[in-house]
């Protein structure tokens, strides 16, 4: 079997970025368990921006970006329930922003029809993300009242119309009059404008004083104490990402008055085996074909702009997802 020559975008020190290199990389065989695939998009999310800057550390050089949908290439000894041919896409497994690459083919997800390529690249990561936080680190049920911070961006305007659909009602944070809209045909109950507005107050005005069920903040640093405040007796705070940087060390006494509960999850536990992946990812299509979920593609790049995709990504100016071309 040949050696495919591609393009990737790597990193060989962390930086800001123009730390983005694009290169002429060999694909092997794929060995024992593995898949070559080629990608027609990968997917861009913020976890990419940790890698490179290396605020999440990896072992450098290396290809970044978790998230891609192609086709299967070919396949290596011991590969069973993936055909040459194949449409399918994959969450969480770095080395994402090149033309073909090896993958564990247990971590590859067949597409149905329906899902069309573009769509699962730009959805995997960040719908399986909604599907563990709404179903998984909290079940969100009928008439709990949640607070989504950045309501229109990637995984915001997922967890906006899935948690409605379960029956929530929803409150949105948004830092512009288009994202606004955006999360208005999202499904938001209640928008608050953070840049004009404090979002405390508009959680307290909207929940009469007793605050909401759920926090689910992807925004870090910027937001976490005012998450942390809007947080109803016994509720929960699930800080799930660091757009705006870190969050610093929890004066878990804070929690005291309200018993209210902080949590850090991640993706990664929650699709460990080939089953629990399957599983999120079968939700997931469920809700993209029954129209529950309608994922943006709101930007698209080509590979070698990956750096330009970043700085827009970073500058909280992209709307929906956005995606890679090779």
């Amino acid at each position: 079997m040949d050696v495919l020559r591609t393009q990737a975008v790597r990193v060989h020190e962390p930086g800001d970025p123009g730390a983005l290199v694009v290169e002429d990389v060999e694909v092997p065989p794929p060995g024992h368990g593995e898949a070559r695939i080629t990608h027609d998009a990968v997917g861009l999310n913020f976890i990419d921006t940790y890698h490179r800057s290396g605020l999440y550390p990896i072992q450098l050089p290396a290809t970044i970006g978790s998230e891609g949908a192609g086709r299967v290439e070919a396949t290596g000894p011991g590969v069973t329930g993936l055909t040459v041919g194949d449409r399918v896409a994959y969450p969480n497994s770095l080395g994402a922003y090149c033309g073909a690459r090896l993958i564990a083919a247990d971590r590859l997800v067949v597409l149905p029809e329906g899902i069309e390529t573009e769509l699962a690249a730009a959805s995997m990561l960040k719908g399986l993300t909604a599907w563990y936080l709404l179903h998984r680190t909290h079940s969100v049920r009928e008439g709990e009242t949640v607070l989504v911070h950045a309501a229109a961006g990637g995984v915001g305007s997922l967890l906006v119309p899935w948690a409605r659909a379960l029956g929530a009602r929803v409150i949105g944070t948004v830092g512009s009059e288009a994202k606004a809209e955006r999360a208005r045909e999202l499904g938001c109950d209640v928008l608050i404008r953070y840049r004009e507005e404090d979002v405390v107050e508009g959680v307290m005005e909207a929940t009469a004083g007793r605050g909401v069920d759920v926090v689910y903040d992807g925004v870090g640093r910027s937001t976490f104490e005012a998450s942390l405040a809007s947080v109803a007796e016994f509720g929960l705070l699930v800080a799930f990402g660091n757009a705006s940087g870190p969050v610093g060390p929890v004066d878990l006494l804070s929690l005291r008055d309200r018993s209210a509960y902080v949590t850090r999850p991640s993706l990664g536990p929650h699709i460990r085996t080939a089953a629990s992946l399957r599983a999120g990812a079968a939700a997931l299509f469920d809700a993209l074909a029954d129209g529950t979920l309608a994922v943006e593609i709101g930007q698209r790049f080509r590979l070698e702009e990956a750096a330009a995709a970043h700085e827009a990504l970073e500058s909280r100016s992209t709307i929906g997802s956005t995606i890679l071309l090779p």
